[in-house]
């Protein structure tokens, strides 16, 4: 009788142990590639596991990406582009083939290999009550203890969890051209998993945009989709509750505060415990995240889906390109949103209920994400494009700095600056023109390298564009204007870049680079103006 109670209670205490911790430790990261010189798939790993991040969400199926995490034991959820979505709604053979090619082949069953695996909590206690010997007698339960956990640590492999249909193919921005194609590529691609014998251990899920809902009275309790995106939202509820599959959403604070500034403080948007509340039906709301949190249960419910589990795709806060995007308020962010989801679980219309996982976005800075939003963009990193930590983030090293990428090979010491000792006339075109291809984005109104005075936010277009053709010698011409220095013209707080020498650098079409730099080609040349004198 004493050793069933026994038993009883270690395992009631397992269970909550191991309930918390994978509350406490559900927090991923996003890792973008797009970049003009994207730091090497093998060294971005490396810098996950360094720093105890266990769940990475990818854009794309990127086979050097994949092989790299291969035996990683890095949880992934692989993305398919929107671009992809017309071709497998058409198909079920098109789904078919980007399962096998992205997925069944990796599998292997070696110790090292990728392995699709469940990780639900019953298996989680199952392993953990087997590896305990709750089941034998006391004198063994050490040494099968023991023996169980070094069997598991010694065991490696990649979880993929998620397959994540499109990215954010509700984005208003985007128009209804996605709409027609979401719901049955992610029905095709669900069907080719069933044919896998893959569809109980991979889920497939849509992750929507922090603009797919919305509240006209900016209170929680008129929370609603877009009536543009009503219907086909429906339609995709009803898929992921018949697959028990959980809503991804982007969740942004920053946004709402960047768009919303005369009713969303600063303070508010940064979770401080000083901002002033906002009440809703007598529901206390002390900062941004739990308003657009609840915004969202509120539209769910709407929908016909109140408890449909939800996940953070994306969450974070921008260091540069705009006002208040810095490095030390996205800390601050940061530090608030962790002790919030660690301490605090649940929020005024889900208490004790609180996101099933959250992912930051983002790992890495990007250098050729879309500004069309804003500058701020290209800086979502919690690292820099080279994989230098920018502020300290709790991934479950609790006050251990981060660790940076280690063995980064760069281009020589080199910059390409303004030639002072010519006529710089027609100096700013030639900027401009260089922004138009390169990534100015630190030149815009707050950004870090917007106060610098002319002509240094000239040398500043001509650096960027000359690191990004990898330091050639006639990208830093600029008609005789440039001039090659091996002197850092960093100023102050505005880094100056040396790229990377990546063998895995991507070139992009010349006019998806113009739909991506003329508005901040137009902010440019606006700075140009403005600074000049």
């Amino acid at each position: 009788m004493a050793s069933n109670l026994y038993s009883t209670l270690a395992l009631l205490l397992l269970s909550i142990s191991i309930s918390r911790s994978a509350r406490i430790q559900a927090i991923g990261v996003n890792w973008g590639t797009t970049a003009s010189h994207p730091l090497p798939p093998p060294k971005v790993v490396e810098l996950l596991k360094s720093n105890n991040i266990t769940k990475v969400k990818l854009f794309d199926a990127d086979p050097l990406v994949l092989q790299s995490l291969s035996g990683s034991r890095i949880e992934v959820t692989v993305g398919i582009p929107n671009s992809m979505l017309r071709g497998l709604n058409s198909s079920e053979k098109a789904a078919e083939s980007w399962v096998h090619d992205n997925l069944t082949r990796y599998l292997s069953d070696s110790a090292g290999g990728v392995r699709i695996q469940e990780a639900s909590k019953f298996e989680l206690l199952q392993q953990a009550r087997s590896s305990l010997g709750i089941d034998e007698c006391h004198r063994q339960r050490h040494t099968r203890s023991t023996q169980a956990m070094r069997n598991m640590k010694e065991t490696n492999y990649t979880v993929l969890r998620y397959i994540a249909v499109g990215n954010e193919p509700f984005l208003r921005s985007y128009g209804e051209q996605f709409y027609p194609f979401v719901v049955g590529a992610a029905i095709n691609i669900q069907t080719a998993l069933i044919k896998a014998n893959l569809e109980n251990k991979v889920k497939v899920v849509v992750p929507c945009s922090y603009d797919a809902f919305q509240s006209d009275s900016g209170l929680p309790s008129k929370g609603h989709f877009r009536s543009d995106v009503n219907k086909t939202m429906i339609e995709l509820l009803t898929f992921l509750n018949k697959h028990r599959s959980p809503f991804f959403v982007t969740i942004s604070p920053f946004l709402s505060y960047y768009q919303n500034k005369k009713n969303i403080s600063l303070d508010f948007a940064l979770m401080k415990e000083t901002a002033r509340s906002h009440n809703d039906s007598h529901k206390i709301y002390k900062n941004n995240f739990d308003l657009i949190y609840d915004t969202l249960v509120t539209a769910l419910l709407t929908a016909g889906s109140p408890q449909i589990d939800i996940v953070i795709s994306q969450i974070g806060w921008p260091t540069d390109g705009a006002a208040n995007a810095t490095s030390s308020i996205a800390e601050v962010f940061m530090k608030n949103l962790m002790d919030h989801l660690h301490t605090k679980p649940g929020t005024p219309r889900r208490p004790k209920d609180p996101p099933m996982e959250t992912y930051i976005i983002s790992l890495l800075d990007e250098d050729q994400r879309s500004i069309a939003i804003g500058s701020f963009e290209r800086h979502w990193g919690v690292f820099t494009f080279d994989g230098q930590a920018k502020y300290h983030v709790d991934f479950g090293q609790g006050s251990r700095k981060l660790v940076n990428a280690q063995g980064v090979d760069y281009f020589s010491s080199k910059w390409c600056v303004v030639n002072n000792n010519i006529d710089l006339s027609n100096a700013t075109a030639s900027a401009v023109d260089a922004c138009s291809v390169a990534d100015c984005s630190a030149l815009s109104p707050g950004g870090s390298c917007f106060n610098i005075s002319w002509p240094g936010n000239i040398s500043y277009a001509f650096n960027s564009y000359y690191q990004q053709h990898d330091q050639k010698a006639d990208s830093c011409d600029f008609g005789g204007l440039g001039l090659i220095t091996t002197v850092d013209p960093s100023v102050q707080n505005c880094r100056f870049p040396v790229e990377l020498m990546s063998s895995h650098s991507v070139s992009f079409p010349h006019s998806y680079l113009v739909q991506l730099m003329v508005p901040l080609g137009v902010t440019i040349l606006l700075c140009f103006s403005i600074v000049r004198w």
